[in-house]
């Protein structure tokens, strides 16, 4: 399994549920959670693909791996894809 990874794709814009990664839960913003969780499976590294400043933010202060993606993507997929493909290439080569 060493070339699996978790991409956790969010943003603070969505429609049904505006800032949802940042809802607390027990005093911890929802995205730390489900950071949390994932590397809890050891699957894999897991990487937070996000827009937002905010959220790549919390997840480094927490000790997570987030990569900037860029705003104008129509879904998760599609930032998952952009860190897939341009940036998560270079990561695990290093």
């Amino acid at each position: 399994m060493k070339n699996t990874v978790i991409i956790i794709p969010t943003r603070l814009e969505a429609r049904r549920f505006p800032n949802k990664p940042l809802v607390k839960i027990n005093n911890k913003p929802m995205i730390l959670h489900v950071l949390n969780k994932a590397k809890e499976s050891k699957v894999g590294e897991v990487f937070v693909a996000t827009p937002d400043q905010k959220i790549f933010d919390i997840v480094k202060d927490n000790g997570g791996i987030a990569i900037l993606t860029q705003n104008s993507h129509a879904s998760g997929s599609d930032r998952v894809y952009e860190v897939y493909s341009k940036k998560l290439i270079y990561l695990v080569k290093s």
